[in-house]
């Protein structure tokens, strides 16, 4: 899975007041969990927008002040009107402990049921994955080819050697449907 670098600077003092401080100076207050020991600190929120502000996912190698750690987002807060991230929680990764991401679904292939005019229909975008942190997936490849109108692919029908998936069996992720046109084009032919 790809990784993107983060550099922070530990904070002095935590609380409100520092932390709006840090905001208004365009940082985000952030806390690394998961290791040895919590750190506070701060990071820029430019640096974040290319971890945040996308479908993908992605680990995180953190520097703060000499302390390297490899992570992942655990916890976002945005601001309710601006949209801005407040607070972000990164848990450090343990390379022989399995850990718990959503991961997106990537679909491929072209289903025979939309070409007879059915229309797809993808209910879950991503999937929560378990796995050893060499073994996460960038994405969850599920294949189109056989999925005729009527028919669907849900959590159950998929198996991996590598990860697995922690949703129920029973979500379904992607569907066809019959369009209103081919409706009308079937029972057409029935009279």
């Amino acid at each position: 899975m790809k990784s993107i670098a983060i550099s922070g600077s530990r904070r002095e003092s935590v609380g409100k007041r520092d932390a709006k401080e840090l905001r208004y100076q365009g940082k985000v207050p952030a806390v690394l969990y998961g290791g040895q020991n919590q750190i506070h600190f701060s990071v820029s929120a430019t640096d974040l927008k290319s971890l945040v502000y996308t479908p993908d996912v992605q680990f995180v190698d953190l520097d703060v002040e000499g302390v390297k750690a490899h992570a992942i987002i655990q916890d976002l807060q945005f601001h309710p009107l601006t949209d801005l991230p407040l607070h972000v929680d990164f848990l450090e990764l343990n390379e022989a402990k399995p850990t718990v991401m959503e991961i997106p679904v990537k679909l491929t292939g072209t289903s025979p049921g939309v070409k007879t005019g059915g229309k797809l229909i993808q209910k879950l975008r991503k999937l929560r994955v378990k796995a050893l942190p060499k073994d996460m997936p960038q994405y969850v490849e599920v294949s189109l080819e056989t999925l005729e109108v009527g028919k669907s692919v849900s959590v159950g029908d998929l198996k991996f050697n590598d990860f697995l998936i922690t949703n129920n069996t029973d979500d379904t992720i992607v569907s066809v449907i019959m369009s209103r046109a081919l409706k009308q084009a079937e029972q057409e032919t029935k009279k």
